[in-house]
């Protein structure tokens, strides 16, 4: 079973002033990839009336993020660096008229407090249980009921250690950024083992999400991870709703909000 105490979810209800609320996850921002952020500021700025109460990012909002020191004015000014702070800008600005949520993913586990900050975001525990409209939803990234991709399963488990951080934060810019691409790298080897098919990777684990819904009382997962957009029926009226990764420079584009209101939940592409 998962590592996470599902007998403590954390849970935030929902503003009773709030109408709608959207989950992303998965945009991987980087600055390679000019195309999903500029998807991403057009959702930012939409007008008042296009936006929703409040946002949740469900993880993986970066491709990576080595430490929050890359944020501050005298890191080395390089196009990754310039891209990160143009993301938290941002961000900050859409926070001002909108509260933003934040889970950490696979990719960006070490954004911390300062980052936060400077994106205008506010911490989320993983999983989380957000009451809205006088229902529960749990909401998680979705990497920690992976449990068949044992591999990666033993490297979370490492990574998430307080200890384990510290030494890697204690390392040199330059050396972190160097280990994130060799990390990189070993993973996108792994996935061309699998022709780069999101269908052949590991998925959550269906008696994990069970249990972890019926001990948060909740019906519904939303999660991301997995880059497998769809609903899937876990049985006794439990299902697990899973949120598209982005890629606005894919064919056929993939930048994609889901929607809660009072209706139910809604997918709205961004790009077609």
């Amino acid at each position: 079973m998962p590592d996470t105490p599902i007998d403590r979810f954390a849970e935030l209800t929902a503003t009773a002033s709030w109408q709608a609320v959207d989950f992303i996850s998965d945009l991987h921002l980087q600055a390679s990839e000019p195309e999903t952020f500029a998807a991403f500021q057009r959702y930012l700025t939409m007008p008042p009336h296009g936006t929703a109460d409040a946002l949740f990012i469900l993880g993986d909002l970066f491709e990576v993020w080595v430490g929050d020191d890359v944020l501050e004015a005298d890191t080395p000014n390089t196009d990754e660096h310039r891209f990160q702070r143009d993301c938290a800008a941002a961000l900050h600005a859409h926070s001002r008229h909108t509260p933003v949520f934040f889970q950490h993913g696979n990719r960006d586990f070490l954004l911390g407090p300062r980052a936060l900050e400077a994106c205008g975001m506010q911490a989320l525990a993983d999983p989380t249980v957000l009451v809205f409209r006088e229902r529960r939803w749990l909401l998680s990234h979705g990497d920690a009921l992976c449990l068949d991709d044992t591999d990666y399963m033993r490297f979370r488990a490492q990574v998430r250690q307080a200890a384990w951080q510290h030494g890697f934060l204690a390392q040199p810019l330059a050396q972190r950024e160097a280990i994130a691409r060799e990390l990189r790298a070993q993973s996108e080897a792994r996935k061309k083992l699998t022709g780069n098919d999101p269908a052949l990777w590991a998925d959550v684990d269906t008696d994990a999400a069970r249990d972890w819904l019926q001990h948060a009382r909740a019906h519904t997962m939303i999660h991301g991870h997995t880059h497998r957009p769809t609903e899937h029926a876990l049985g006794d009226g439990l299902q697990r709703v899973v949120l598209s990764d982005w890629d606005a420079s894919a064919i056929p584009p993939r930048a994609e909000v889901l929607r809660l209101d009072s209706q139910g939940l809604h997918r709205r592409p961004l790009v077609s």
